[in-house]
């Protein structure tokens, strides 16, 4: 899906096309965003900025999406966006304009601050597969190439059935934010097709190995994808493990 298998994932209020520009050295895709694009959503994330976390909020969302992808026409990455909303009618137009653009579109069950959560949006989609496998298909109807952000370690959600139903609806990828379950990737790798980005506590040789091992197709650095110390380290252990030194060193195994 891109290559080196390394991705910079999103973070609200920050993960803009400079931000992508910033790490196109190091990684193979960059997820932009969270971007809310409903009203529900956004009147949420206007409440997330009361209490000082960042969030990006544009008069028009659908513009700043086109606008962030169009600036990293020239940049060697490929380029995503994640979105939130808390209902399925917007993400189709979303789509579209990342398939203008080439783009991966991220749909996100992730996200668990209450204000989010509230009105439907984050991980209240995980506890929701039916209404969740409802905007993958509008998403995927539209030609985009589509995927879903997820957190594992949520009561009572089956991650690898969820993912089951992902794929079904047309998605392609799973982003999965481990949190200290690594081996839910395992778990994810046997139940689907999907191709599988994992996410959390990737810092170094020791845990992109571990995620490598689960069966992982990528990995994700989310808070340190600005440190370019970091992303160096991160994308030579990605080389040995996940890229063509992998590769060979699994076959002659």
């Amino acid at each position: 899906m891109f290559a080196p298998p390394l991705a910079l994932a999103s973070l609200s209020g920050e993960a803009d096309a400079q931000w992508a520009r910033a790490g196109a050295d190091y990684a193979g895709a960059a997820f932009l965003g969270g971007i809310a694009l409903d009203d529900d959503s956004r009147a949420a994330a206007r409440k997330l900025v009361a209490r000082d976390r960042n969030e990006f909020l544009p008069d028009d969302p659908f513009a700043f999406v086109d606008r962030q992808l169009a600036a990293l026409e020239d940049v060697p990455v490929q380029p995503a966006f994640n979105v939130r909303s808390a209902t399925p009618d917007p993400i189709p137009d979303a789509a579209r304009i990342c398939r203008k653009h080439d783009a991966l579109l991220e749909i996100n069950a992730h996200c668990r601050q209450d204000e989010l959560c509230a009105v439907g949006c984050g991980e209240t989609l995980l506890r929701d597969p039916e209404r969740l496998r409802t905007y993958v298909e509008r998403a995927a109807e539209t030609g985009a190439i589509v995927g879903v952000k997820v957190r594992a370690e949520v009561p009572d959600v089956d991650l690898p059935a969820l993912s089951r139903v992902l794929e079904t609806a047309g998605a392609s990828f799973v982003h999965v934010d481990a949190m200290d379950s690594e081996s839910v990737v395992r778990d994810i790798v046997d139940a689907t097709d999907l191709f599988v980005i994992a996410n959390n506590g990737v810092r170094d040789d020791e845990t992109v190995r571990e995620y490598a091992d689960y069966g992982a197709d990528a990995v994700s650095v989310g808070r340190p994808s600005d440190n370019p110390v970091v992303l160096e380290r991160v994308r030579g252990a990605v080389d040995r493990h996940l890229g063509v030194e992998g590769e060979v060193s699994a076959s002659s195994q």
